[in-house]
């Protein structure tokens, strides 16, 4: 496991265990170049341009640092269109990693959430899952169907110990079959590291105890493992029957409770890809016609022949539990420190970031003028620092046109792996700490410019009122020499 040294001062500091040999060089901008930048992107951190971006935390999804037998790899890529070699050793990854006996590759996570949703979803069907992700909801809407989030009371409490907050209820789940009946559940989704209510994990018994209430009524359950890692990282840091085992036996145990599995190679390999696994040949070939319809042929899927050799070696390195804790110990590390610090976040650290409770940091501003995102506005404006709503924003409107406010109002400062220094996260404290301190500066938002589908990716809003202008000027008070 990535050390955790204790200082001579008593502070217990996580400690990389990999060293820097590829740089880029980062920007940080004057505070009024920021305000320009941010006014430009329609006050939408997803259309700010990388090069006005200090630390990027919007995701970790492609961001990941390759290693160098990552990059080394790409080399050696065999790029037949058919039968390529480098499929082949990816191939060999999957069904080692994930014990499955077939592959359909995807250019992405979503790719493969398509591919689901056309096959298995029939009109008005229904999905219980313990939270939803905003892509995946969207594809089975289109598909024609609905979801239903069965999470665990503990799920949306911000402040909390309980170790396992992406557990789906189980009582929920049998009252939501005996309602819609059993035909109508096309299957039971279940994401690791739950990405929309902080990267909280669920434990092996709880996807037990789904497994058993899906055998007694016949239905499949489809895994996201995207952000696999973390949650197996948790189940080792958190879940007592685990705890002596390897990172390659906690996989194995929740792929094997699974039908299907799918991912995001962005997140789950440090590359760009993506790919649906199983062990049943009859779920396999119900979905693989659509792969050369949509993705490409079977051995690319759309993939570049360098992305899926680093898929195969990346895949590989997730068995090593010095990578995939260093990212949760940093969250960890700055969400204790905030928490500290009386800055409302949410706990226990999960996975992917550390996420601010936008609503507590800003209670002041009301949920429909979009707490989340101008919490992310106002802090990339005082430090240069670029975050993820995952609030309100991330929904669509009802049928009606009316906002749909989400359970939690979230900013999320995603963690790459490998990718920040101490340091760096030292400053998204300091940073996060004066904006809290200066709080009531920060005022909402409102949309002039609004997609009817997965807005927050290219909407855009302008403030209500001139509160970026007051925030600035407090923040040259505060630092007259200072960018």
């Amino acid at each position: 496991m990535a050390a955790r040294v204790q200082f001579a001062s008593g502070e217990y500091v996580p400690l990389e265990m990999h060293k820097v040999r590829v740089v880029q060089k980062l920007n940080l901008l004057p505070v009024e170049e920021r305000l320009k930048a941010v006014e430009g992107a329609g006050y939408n951190t997803f259309l700010l341009q990388n090069r006005d971006v200090f630390l990027d935390m919007l995701t970790d999804s492609g961001t990941n640092a390759m290693s160098d037998q990552q990059i080394a790899s790409m080399m050696v890529a065999d790029d037949a269109y058919a039968g390529s070699a480098s499929y082949a050793r990816l191939y060999e990854a999957i069904v080692e990693i994930f014990g499955t006996e077939y592959f359909l590759p995807a250019h992405q996570g979503r790719a493969a959430e398509h591919i689901i949703s056309q096959v298995f979803i029939p009109r008005s069907g229904v999905v219980p899952m313990n939270f939803h992700f905003t892509t995946t909801k969207a594809h089975i809407e289109l598909a024609g169907g609905q979801i239903a989030e069965l999470f665990t009371d503990e799920a949306l409490k911000i402040k909390s110990d309980f170790p396992f907050k992406g557990n789906l209820d189980i009582a929920k789940l049998k009252a939501l079959i005996a309602k819609v009946g059993k035909q109508n559940v096309p299957y039971v989704r279940m994401e690791a590291g739950t990405n929309l209510i902080g990267g909280q994990p669920f434990s092996i018994a709880n996807m037990r105890d789904v497994r058993k209430v899906c055998d007694d009524h016949g239905l499949l359950i489809v895994l996201d493992v995207s952000l696999i890692a973390e949650n197996v990282y948790f189940i080792k840091t958190r879940e007592e029957e685990f705890k002596d085992a390897d990172v390659k036996t906690i996989i194995r145990a929740m792929c094997d409770l699974a039908d299907i599995i799918y991912f995001s190679a962005r997140k789950v390999c440090c590359a760009r890809g993506g790919g649906i696994a199983t062990r049943s040949k009859e779920l396999y070939l119900k979905m693989r016609d659509l792969v050369p319809l949509f993705e490409g042929f079977l051995t690319y899927g759309g993939m570049s022949v360098r992305e899926i050799e680093a898929m195969a070696v990346g895949l590989r390195e997730t068995l090593d539990m010095d990578m995939i804790s260093q990212s949760p110990q940093f969250i960890k590390y700055l969400v204790d420190q905030l928490d500290a610090g009386g800055v409302p976040v949410v706990t226990p650290a999960g996975g992917l970031g550390c996420h601010l409770d936008a609503m507590g940091f800003l209670p002041h501003v009301p949920q429909l003028q979009y707490p989340a995102g101008a919490l992310g506005t106002a802090l990339f404006i005082i430090s240069g620092i670029r975050g993820m709503e995952r609030g309100t924003i991330s929904m669509d409107r009802d049928a009606d046109g009316n906002d749909v406010p989400s359970e939690v109002e979230l900013l999320r400062l995603a963690m790459p792996r490998r990718v920040f220094t101490l340091s760096q996260v030292k400053y998204v404290e300091d940073r996060v700490k004066w904006l809290y301190a200066n709080r009531e500066l920060v005022g909402g938002l409102e949309f002039y410019d609004e997609p009817k589908v997965l807005r927050f990716f290219v909407g855009r809003l302008r403030p209500t009122g001139d509160w970026p202008q007051k925030l600035i000027a407090k923040f040259r008070q505060d630092f007259p020499n200072g960018v």
